[in-house]
């Protein structure tokens, strides 16, 4: 589904190189230490940086020069990209309309949505009026409603305690399976990873590793992944 071809950035004196692929409705994490281009690997995914060299493929079409807007993919950070200004409803059913130009039977799936992620009653409100688990589950209801093929999430869950982040990671799991989307995930946490993900990559120094079965990988982790882990 998705392939990274002879990839390579150049930035400064930092070079990312990766070379692999995801398949369908398949679950990775990305692990490694902070600087070793974890970020940039989903930069040259989501579209936000172009390689040196190299290509982005999805489903065999080439993507690397396609903007982010085009790619296939719904996106999920630490900050959760929640538009202040916006009312939780209105952030929720921009995963349907980025003009926000909903039918009767839009405006439903919306509802259904913030039901699901618990947060009926809490419609009117602006993201600075939610707590950091609200602003989560606000957008996952979008990714839901993206019904996107690849969902992108970089640490989104590492600001909230343990109860709150296995509520988020079994929502993450019941989207992914409601819609079969395949998951790539930044974590710091080998419990998140083993939690969600079956499949790990991992990056140091720039280096992106092909994907591994996690057990196994975090069994007997490499020497960097072990120094990492501590």
């Amino acid at each position: 589904m998705l392939t990274l071809e002879g990839i390579r950035l150049t930035r400064g004196d930092f070079t990312l190189s990766a070379d692999f692929q995801l398949a369908a409705g398949s679950r990775t994490a990305v692990i490694g230490p902070s600087g070793a281009g974890k970020s940039t690997l989903f930069d040259i995914i989501a579209g936000f940086a172009a390689p040196d060299t190299g290509r982005v493929l999805w489903q065999g079409r080439d993507l690397t020069r396609t903007a982010p807007a085009g790619r296939p993919m719904s996106l999920l950070f630490q900050d959760n990209n929640l538009f202040p200004h916006l009312s939780l409803y209105q952030n929720v059913a921009l995963g349907i309309s980025p003009a926000l130009k909903l039918s009767d039977a839009d405006k439903a799936r919306v509802q259904q949505a913030i039901t699901r992620a618990g947060l009926s009653g809490l419609e009117a409100r602006k993201p600075g009026a939610l707590s950091g688990g609200q602003q989560g589950r606000a957008a996952l209801a979008r990714a839901l409603l993206s019904a996107r093929p690849l969902v992108m999430l970089d640490e989104p869950f590492s600001a909230l305690g343990p109860a709150l982040k296995s509520d988020m990671l079994r929502l993450l799991e019941e989207v992914l399976e409601e819609t079969g989307a395949a998951m790539l995930m930044i974590t710091h946490s080998p419990e998140d990873a083993l939690a969600i993900a079956p499949q790990t990559i991992v990056v140091t120094d720039g280096r992106v590793c092909p994907p591994a079965e996690t057990r196994a990988l975090l069994a007997d982790p490499p020497p960097d992944l072990k120094a990492y882990l501590g």
